[in-house]
């Protein structure tokens, strides 16, 4: 079984495939880059996404059979240690003009499209924020993030950022990383990432309803992801 999977899941995939009982080979990628290469003619059983949008892009096309959510996430922050004030919260962070912000890339990585949601929700002080945010991250020339490591790590110590905006599901990780301060966003400001499936082939059903299963959920909520939502 073939399955092109959202990065965001790189590292959890595998402890779900350990309890899946068919072999899957599995390419991880920026979820937008992943969907054209589908409507572009690649071929696979199943295409997990971090959002609704592309898998049910592929079915509106007629190339996947059914779409289906199967967990959710939010947004936080990374930040250096040793750049926070006492009086910082997630706010005064990415409004202070002294500090430089890593995202991911809007339109080829859903989480860039998430953090511009999230500036959107900011208001003005947001449209402030998104000309000064830089997309180093999930694009089509964006440097690959070295194996092993984690962006919002990887950006800050090289230097390339005080801030990144990515996934809350990576917290707990970098919270156990040296000089790193990750910060949470109220839920008021929050979007919410609902991770889908694109079901393309009989195959692929069978790996989608495991996704759903007790174990799955489980599995993922202990990598930090939060249940999913509806089904499209």
């Amino acid at each position: 079984m073939r399955v092109l999977a959202a990065g965001s899941l790189r590292r959890v995939w595998p402890q779900l495939m350990a309890h899946f009982p068919e072999p899957v080979e599995t390419q991880f990628g920026p979820a937008g880059l992943l969907r054209e290469r589908i409507a572009s003619g690649e071929a696979c059983d199943l295409f997990a996404s971090a959002n609704l949008a592309h898998p049910q892009a592929l079915h509106a096309m007629g190339l996947a059979q059914s779409v289906a959510s199967f967990a959710s996430n939010t947004l936080c922050l990374t930040v250096r240690s040793d750049v926070l004030r006492d009086s910082d919260d997630w706010l005064s962070v990415l409004t202070r003009d002294d500090l430089r912000i890593a995202t991911s890339t809007a339109g080829a990585d859903p989480s860039g499209d998430y953090t511009q949601t999230l500036f959107t929700r900011m208001g003005n002080a947001g449209e402030a924020v998104r000309k000064r945010a830089m997309a180093l991250v999930g694009g089509r020339g964006s440097a690959p993030v070295p194996a092993g490591r984690l962006a919002a790590e990887w950006l800050i110590q090289g230097g390339q950022a005080e801030v990144f905006i990515g996934y809350a599901s990576y917290a707990p990780a970098l919270r156990a990383i040296a000089g790193l301060t990750v910060i949470d966003i109220p839920a008021h400001f929050n979007p919410r990432a609902e991770y889908a499936c694109a079901v393309i082939t009989p195959q692929g059903q069978r790996l989608m309803a495991f996704l759903q299963s007790d174990t799955a959920q489980a599995i993922l909520h202990q990598a930090g992801f939060l249940p999913g939502g509806t089904t499209g």
